[in-house]
């Protein structure tokens, strides 16, 4: 029995005994198993290949077992609903899905890295690989008790993405060199400049993913193009260690992604997100450490999306007066669900207004990432597409906001209209809605 058909039998045996089967389960089934045997196949054809063959061994690990710890994670979910009685998301402010769900989509992505790299071959990947794994821990560890109810405070989470950055940085001897702007690159020739600098960006980045993740498959989605995107740009550049270790990362979040994409069977959590963000964003600053002609630029544009919500969530909640930890519905992906729910679908059908809100928004995060590898060894281009993309999102961003209240007034006109009459009543004027 190959390694797919044992993992098909194995969700298999496992899930049959939960006694809770399912269209949708069911539909899950046999879509991993028309992959897992695609995989399967192309993997037998390229077997002759040893490069390829080792490659292929990272990724089909790596999507395999995410594949089935996460389905394990659902599995265990469904029965026990344990995590929902420690805590309960679905009253949350910035909540967009209707029932309890399991928040150990981070814990699935990590265990099926840590397969990964234990059992690969290749001596030279498999320590990079470790070290930055190894550097991982202190962010997932916060991440995941945060998942499991344990709430951990901003500070502890922000000091363990430090940490993280500090251990990557202590193991693999790697730091922000150069950003393309002058005076910056100056200061950045001072180490302890450098390395201040570059882990205030990862802390950022780290959290900006978690920010970024309130639809299904949205945050997923977007890693799996980061992590493709900065896998090109290192085979450009004949990284091939980098290229490797991305593409099991970009294939972890693929079997993730099969059971949080459309309907959300599991979330990417506090610890996924974390994760990837770290991750991603250190291996991003070792590729401009290897590769220093490729321009920063596009590696900024390849975590566009995350950085400018990012930034636009501080400085909407600064400008408000509220603590720029605070949580709100007012995320450009929020907006889109909104919109979708009002003028197309109503807001009784939010679980397919969830999924179909992602695909609208996915377009946009992908389009400075695709800029990004086309601009990666030219950095006036990407500094230039950087500022456009800018200036794109935050236009699109206040038109929405300008758009929105008029969307809620025309699909509940009485609604708007006996709310206008009270403040009237009350005040003796009309108020300005």
């Amino acid at each position: 029995m190959c390694y797919c058909d044992f993992v098909l039998y194995s969700l298999w045996k496992i899930y049959s005994r939960t006694g809770n089967m399912n269209k949708t389960s069911l539909s899950w089934l046999i879509g991993v198993t028309i992959i897992a045997k695609f995989v399967s196949l192309l993997g037998k054809k390229l077997s002759g290949m040893p490069m390829v063959n080792e490659l292929f061994e990272w990724v089909t690990l790596s999507f395999g077992v995410s594949a089935l710890s996460s389905f394990l994670i659902v599995s265990w979910f469904a029965r026990t609903k344990k995590q929902g009685q420690k805590r309960d998301d679905t009253s949350a402010v910035q909540a967009s899905h209707l029932n309890p769900t399991a928040r150990l989509g981070g814990l699935a992505l990590f265990i099926a890295l840590i397969v990964a790299a234990a059992l690969s071959h290749s001596t030279d990947n498999w320590i990079a690989f470790v070290l930055l794994l190894v550097s991982a821990i202190p962010v997932f560890v916060i991440g995941l008790a945060e998942d499991l109810g344990y709430l951990a405070s901003p500070r502890k989470r922000l000091l363990a993405a430090t940490v993280s950055g500090a251990m990557f940085i202590a193991l693999m001897g790697q730091w922000v060199l150069h950003t393309g702007i002058p005076g910056l690159d100056v200061a950045l020739h001072w180490s302890p400049f450098a390395v201040a600098f570059s882990l205030f960006l990862a802390v950022g980045i780290s959290h900006s993913f978690n920010l970024i993740d309130g639809l299904n498959g949205f945050a997923g989605f977007t890693a799996l193009a980061a992590a493709l995107a900065l896998a090109t740009i290192a085979h450009q550049s004949e990284l091939t260690e980098h290229r490797d270790i991305l593409l099991t990362i970009a294939a972890a979040v693929t079997g993730f992604l099969i059971f949080n994409f459309p309907f959300g069977k599991i979330f990417l959590g506090d610890a996924g997100a974390y994760v990837i963000g770290h991750l991603l964003f250190w291996m991003s600053v070792s590729i401009l450490w290897n590769a220093p002609d490729i321009s920063p630029f596009a590696m900024l544009l390849i975590f566009f999306w995350p950085i400018a919500d990012t930034l636009l969530a501080i400085t909407r909640r600064l400008s408000l007066g509220k603590p720029i930890v605070q949580p709100d519905k007012l995320h450009f992906h929020q907006l889109v669900m909104r919109g979708v729910e009002i003028v197309f679908l109503g807001r009784q059908r939010r679980r397919i207004a969830n999924p179909l809100a992602a695909l609208f928004t996915l377009p946009f995060v992908f389009a400075p990432m695709i800029t990004a590898v086309m601009f990666a060894l030219d950095p006036g281009a990407a500094a230039m597409a950087y500022g456009l993309f800018a200036v794109v999102f935050i236009a699109t961003y206040k038109t929405g906001m300008w758009i929105a209240p008029k969307l809620r007034r025309s699909a509940c006109p009485k609604k708007y209209a006996t709310a206008n009459g009270a403040r009237r009543t009350a005040h003796g004027r009309r108020m300005k809605l």
